[in-house]
């Protein structure tokens, strides 16, 4: 009998490797052509000479004073930009998770439109906000576009959301009581959460951290627009050494850099998702919310509340002062010039790109929910150096460059059977590639939430695979999805980095037109390109809005 039941469980074992072997083919083709193939190319492209390989080029470029400084300001703009946002960020988790208050929805909609927000529009805000002729500019006289500190709170304002909801999912499900118990012992308050709560949240905090600095370390349109010609990170010098400076040998080796270091990154990231979610078993199965007690809880909700107006919504309502503050008087004026292609930028109408972003974001995320969605389903059990390995594969586009990916897709794709250089897939191709993490982190929790019992049972009763998921997984990953496909989508709509390279004049995305209207002269072009910042914070902000109605506490770090 015994032996029947191993040789049972054997086959099971077997047969479940070989599915999760299928769900993986898929993915692992997908990034293989359409990510890793083209930043090969890349690096080869530049590293290459006469067939032979001169990784002697690596020190030569390392070895250059400006490069260094490059290097040097990328770290430390990274960890000064974690820091601070840690700083300001976790009162907002810990209000996020322990307070119900009116408005909490739609507050937290809010709190993360500027994480899905192209980074070419955040840096317009700041613009808008710090820059010449911006609000601090006309009341005080105050202009901080061209210092470090208006890119780091343009840091802030973009990762709030990561620290709010990577940090306070976490929170929301850790008991109260346990603290209570502490201070009943004779601890103070300090010394009880210091004690219990912040061992416990540990994990997240590193968690949200490190996703914090990759971000920043791999800043692109916030530097470019706030850093003006004195700072400049590798994502940005690698885009001003590929397609100003034509020195593609300079721009391989700094891919070869920042690739080395998101790896490292996301390979400490593991560490602290695995620790992570060891400590989501010791926590309390209901979330305990209530309403502020006190006059220190009432203080700190009104804390929260004047930083999340002042850092977030100052900005975004900047921007749409900026988009109505025409010369003959607020109005319309710069919305209807969108209409015009007489301004010599685009070879259609500006607001053609509206319609191009929407049906490249549509398809960019039917592609991720896809590529998305098979991988998480893969990646459902947790042990096995295979899985870890795959799971740092699946988040390594939102380290690597953009930039260099994009410029990879014109290098790599551009010959039979793969010539897509004329195709219009390329765009939405680069923007899946982004949303796919988007997609797995979203999934994945619901899914290693299922009970496994239930597939096992319909395992036994003789359902397939393919009928498994669909009748014991879907229905209970199916609200799960819907958001994935929302976060796929808005980061589609502003996906910049590889879209710069990819998209043709006659079918601009929006932060595409965004840009080049920023880097032309004259008032009207900024006014167009606050007008168009506008319009996508909208749409991704009601796709928020629509996504937090439906949003469980379960359903992933975003």
């Amino acid at each position: 009998m015994d032996l029947a039941r191993t040789e049972v469980a054997t086959r099971r074992s077997r047969k479940e490797s070989a599915t999760r072997i299928g769900l993986m083919a898929l993915p692992v083709a997908f990034f293989a052509v359409f990510f890793a193939y083209p930043v090969a190319a890349i690096v080869a492209r530049g590293l290459k000479i006469d067939g032979a390989w001169r990784f002697g080029r690596i020190g030569e470029v390392l070895a250059q004073s400006d490069i260094r400084h490059v290097l040097w300001f990328t770290t430390w703009q990274a960890l000064a930009s974690t820091a601070l946002t840690l700083l300001i960020a976790l009162p907002g988790a810990y209000v996020f998770a322990r307070f119900d208050f009116r408005g909490k929805q739609v507050l937290r909609a809010v709190v993360t439109v500027p994480f899905v927000l192209p980074t070419v529009v955040v840096g317009t805000a700041f613009l808008a906000l710090v820059g010449r002729g911006g609000l601090l500019d006309q009341l005080w006289g105050v202009r901080l576009d061209t210092t470090v500190w208006a890119i780091l709170l343009a840091h802030v304002f973009f990762n709030y959301a990561v620290v709010v909801r990577t940090v306070g999912g976490l929170w929301s499900q850790l008991d109260p009581r346990q603290e209570e118990a502490a201070r009943m012992l004779g601890a103070s308050r300090f010394a009880a959460w210091r004690k219990v709560t912040l061992p416990a949240l540990s994990p997240a905090v590193a968690a949200a951290a490190l996703m914090v600095f990759l971000f920043t370390f791999t800043s692109f349109g916030v530097v470019q627009i706030l850093g003006g010609p004195t700072f400049s990170t590798l994502e940005v010098e690698i885009y001003r050494q590929t397609s100003e400076i034509f020195d593609l040998a300079t721009a391989a080796v700094l891919t070869i850099v920042q690739f080395v270091a998101v790896g490292a990154i996301l390979a400490v990231h593991a560490w602290t998702v695995r620790r992570r979610e060891t400590a989501l078993r010791l926590v309390a199965p209901e979330v305990t919310v209530r309403r502020p007690r006190g006059a220190g809880q009432w203080a700190l909700l009104g804390g929260v509340l004047a930083s999340i107006l002042v850092l977030l919504a100052l900005p975004l309502g900047v921007l749409v002062q900026r988009s109505l503050d025409a010369p003959g008087g607020y109005g319309f004026a710069y919305y209807k010039a969108l209409t015009s292609a007489d301004s010599g930028i685009f070879l259609v109408a500006p607001i053609a790109a509206i319609g191009n972003s929407l049906e490249y974001a549509l398809a960019a995320t039917a592609i991720a929910v896809v590529i998305g969605g098979l991988a998480a389903a893969a990646l459902t059990r947790r042990t096995g150096r295979l899985v870890r390995g795959f799971d740092a594969l699946l988040m390594l586009p939102l380290g690597v460059s953009a930039v260099t990916v994009g410029f990879g897709f014109l290098i790599a794709l551009d010959e039979p059977p793969l010539d897509l250089r004329s195709s219009w897939i390329l765009v939405p191709l680069a923007q899946a590639l982004v949303g796919v993490p988007f997609v797995v982190r979203t999934m994945l929790p619901v899914l290693r939430a299922v009970d496994g019992r239930l597939r096992e049972a319909a395992a036994v009763l003789g359902a397939s695979p393919w009928r498994v998921w669909r009748e014991v997984d879907l229905p209970m990953v199916r609200r799960a999805m819907l958001i994935a496909a929302g976060f796929a989508f808005a980061v589609s709509l502003g996906e910049f980095g590889a879209t710069v390279f990819i998209a043709r004049p006659d079918n601009p995305t929006l932060p595409v037109a965004v840009a080049r209207l920023l880097g032309r002269a004259g008032d009207l072009n900024y006014g167009q390109a606050m007008a168009l910042s506008t319009i996508l914070m909208v749409v991704c902000a009601v796709a928020l809005l629509l996504l937090e109605r439906i949003r469980t506490e379960r359903t992933g770090e975003f």
